[in-house]
């Protein structure tokens, strides 16, 4: 019996991937989830596993070419054990999808190709395996919401340059009421032909539709300087030494197990809680940024999680991040700005989050001693909070960074 290897769902808003090696060939004997297929998403290269144990019939896919998720990439034979082991009422479907040379399938025979449904017309999959996007790994959805005076003319044009509204933010419109016109359109985009330009990578592409999608929402952002003295000393005495970054991981998650609804999502009239305290952080790769998450952060002490979060940048910095640590998303991200040398910033919340906190470069400076009546030098970083405004007031944001600071005054309890 044969069974399909299909291009799996590698991440919430991921359409599409890359293959970018394969590592079996017709005849491999595989076991139940094999690496068989290197891929690349905008973000990450994941690897596509064996569905079951079996022999490699027949691989498809190619080199360096996007397939759309659900893709059939290949298949497998097994045998009738397997098959009835996996109760797939499918296996046994052994008629492959119609291949451009194949003929219909008859009215009584049902054809396992897959069909993508568009307005108007259904397309077989297997009529369109191989995809070339506009904008490589570009992740779906990619249309932007609220934006005013776009024809559907010129919006057309646009879904067919793989361009949304916020690209037209440096057209000044000539229409009525500022309405940016097919014309105005055409001309910045021929004046964009003699200038230079560089190729922005699927990472960027990536990061800026993250934003741009972020940006819908009202956010605000509160700070307050706190003292790294009892963080810095706690830390020497530590082997392996655990990063800043993730002091506040866990003062974090602490903070929030006492009030899950400061980082619920807003949905309709009701707060919606989150399940579980799983905190991602930032990680700087090449042009871009990877946030690996740890989960249940609220339930694991320190010590336990200096290993774990170690491996979890190592692996960001090689762009392969285990599934289980970027999908789902955590409920709120710490990045460490201060590692740039920045004192104060605001970074922005991911779209599926309403909280991300930014520790800045720790400077020192001279604190007042109430006990020695005498002015003392201490390390000390602004710390902000950046969240959405419907979830959190000023007040309740501000409480939520002084819980956070205080916790990190006693970091031989976290």
């Amino acid at each position: 019996m044969r069974v399909p290897i299909l291009m799996p769902q590698l991440g919430e808003s991921i359409a599409e991937a890359t293959i970018k090696a394969i590592n079996v060939k017709q005849g491999d004997s595989v076991t139940a989830d094999q690496d068989i297929i290197e891929v690349e998403t905008e973000k990450a290269v994941m690897e596509v596993t064996s569905p079951c144990e079996g022999c490699v019939a027949e691989i498809s896919a190619k080199v360096n070419i996007s397939y759309p998720v659900g893709t059939v990439l290949g298949y497998l034979d097994i045998s009738n054990d397997e098959a009835e082991r996996m109760g797939n009422a499918q296996v046994g479907q052994e008629k492959a999808p119609l291949r451009d040379n194949e003929g219909p399938a008859k009215d009584n025979e049902p054809s396992s190709a897959h069909s993508l449904k568009t307005p108007g017309k259904t397309v077989s999959q297997a009529e369109n395996a191989e995809v070339t996007p506009t904008i490589p790994g570009l992740p779906v959805p990619a249309k932007a919401k609220g934006a005013t005076y776009i024809s559907p003319r010129l919006r057309a044009r646009m879904q067919e340059l793989g361009l949304n509204a916020a690209d037209l933010a440096g057209i000044a419109g000539s229409g009525a009421a500022g309405r940016v016109t097919v014309e105005d359109f055409e001309a910045f985009m021929g004046a964009l032909e003699e200038k230079k330009t560089t190729a922005a990578s699927s990472m960027r592409i990536a990061v800026a539709d993250s934003m741009r999608r972020s940006w819908t929402r009202p956010l605000a952002t509160v700070g307050t300087p706190v003292c790294l003295d009892n963080l810095l000393s706690h830390r020497r005495t530590c082997d392996p030494k655990p990063g800043p970054t993730l002091y506040a991981v866990r003062a974090l998650a602490l903070a929030l197990a006492e009030n899950t609804a400061n980082a619920g999502q807003l949905v309709g009239n009701q707060i919606v809680h989150p399940e579980a305290i799983d905190i991602g952080f930032a990680v700087e790769v090449e042009d871009g940024v990877l946030v690996p998450v740890i989960r249940d952060v609220d339930k694991k002490p320190l010590n336990d999680l200096t290993q774990q979060y170690a491996s979890l940048v190592e692996a960001a910095n090689k762009r392969r991040l285990p599934k289980e640590a970027s999908t789902p998303p955590g409920i709120a991200t710490v990045t460490n700005f201060g590692s740039f040398g920045i004192v104060w910033a605001t970074p922005i919340p991911l779209p599926e989050q309403n909280l991300v906190l930014g520790l800045g470069h720790g400077r020192q400076k001279p604190q007042w001693d109430n006990e020695s009546s005498t002015w003392v030098p201490v390390v000390e970083a602004e710390m902000t909070l950046s969240f959405d405004h419907r979830i959190l007031d000023g007040g309740g944001a501000g409480r939520l960074l002084w819980r956070v600071a205080e916790l990190l005054q006693s970091p031989e309890d976290l």
